[in-house]
């Protein structure tokens, strides 16, 4: 952590005494405007000399600003034209103060940088930030997120929402493709264990739930649910050929086992470089590889156990057309 903020800068407070200038007649315009422009400057006009043009500033000597004692060389005019030495009216002291005041909606501020220190993600060291500042702030102040840092916090809140949308758009466009709302309902019951194998695969690799592992996380709903897929299409087709549900499901993922591992395997070693990258923005390629790679090794080996048993489990409960058409000729 680092602030460009100093309170210690050695500066010359000037106190001006009102009462006496207002009984020589000097005007406090005066006094200010008559210290800003000698030892500051003042802008005036421009002129032009040989085809160039010149800005005129007007400013005291530098013999004559040198120093706080140079102020009895200085005069301002009073209302009655008498040239009144500002030194009669005008006092310094050295203290110290802040070089900038800066101001932060309308409050003074001042402004804390830093980073997080390694193997720490940037959620822990928002947090340790404000605990720190709910504990050592003195009464009266504050702290407010500004740049990066509370575009982090804002879309924070927004991952959920994003991981739902995904999954709902998902669960819409295979309900349309099958004309069903429960096939759907079966794929998308395998992406609750690809997002556990991505959390584990983060957690063993000591790595956090940073934003790259979120972008793993939405695109392991297509990954897993496109395993889930190529059960419960060809189990519906073999229904359609007459096999019972439960033979239709053993059917479908004993031929569908051998394109699952395929195209799985072939995906999971396709994200190893991101796994084992190195050099610059190594940590954010880990991130979303490991957390890709882990959750379709989970999906890949848990689903071809897991979804012939949800699709029985289902379709026992709630029978699809054909099956309802079964039950009705038999009564």
């Amino acid at each position: 952590m680092f602030s460009g903020f100093t309170a210690n800068d050695p500066q010359l407070a000037v106190d001006i005494d009102r009462e006496k200038a207002q009984s020589l007649g000097l005007p406090m315009s005066e006094i200010t405007s008559a210290m800003a422009i000698y030892l500051g400057s003042a802008y005036v006009n421009d002129f032009d000399f040989n085809n160039r043009a010149y800005r005129v500033y007007v400013q005291a000597d530098q013999q004559y600003r040198a120093g706080p004692e140079d102020l009895k060389q200085l005069y301002a005019r009073a209302t009655n034209g008498a040239m009144v030495p500002l030194d009669s009216v005008v006092r310094t002291r050295e203290t110290t103060a802040p070089q900038v005041i800066s101001h932060f909606n309308l409050f003074r501020s001042a402004q804390v940088s830093g980073a997080a220190a390694p193997g720490v993600s940037s959620g822990e060291a928002l947090a340790a930030m404000e605990r720190l500042a709910a504990t050592a702030l003195p009464q009266g102040f504050g702290y407010a997120w500004s740049g990066i840092s509370l575009e982090e916090i804002k879309a924070g809140g927004q991952s959920a929402a994003i991981f739902g949308i995904a999954i709902l758009l998902v669960y819409l466009t295979l309900a349309a493709q099958y004309e069903s709302l429960v096939l759907p309902f079966i794929v998308l019951l395998g992406v609750p264990l690809a997002v556990l194998g991505a959390f584990s695969a983060q957690w063993a690799r000591g790595l956090q739930n940073d934003l790259y592992c979120q972008i793993g996380l939405v695109m392991l709903i297509g990954l897993a649910a496109k395993n889930a897929i190529l059960i419960v299409e060809f189990a519906e087709q073999l229904r359609g050929k007459g096999l019972l549900v439960i033979e239709a499901a053993i059917e479908a993922s004993r031929i569908r086992l051998r394109p699952i591992l395929m195209t799985s395997l072939a995906f999971i070693l396709g994200v190893m470089p991101l796994v084992f990258a190195t050099g610059a923005g190594q940590e954010g390629r880990h991130s979303v590889g490991t957390a890709v790679a882990g959750g379709m090794f989970f999906a890949t080996f848990l689903n071809i156990i897991f979804i012939p048993i949800l699709y029985v489990l289902v379709r026992t409960l709630i029978p699809g057309r054909r099956d309802g058409e079964e039950v009705a000729a038999h009564a």
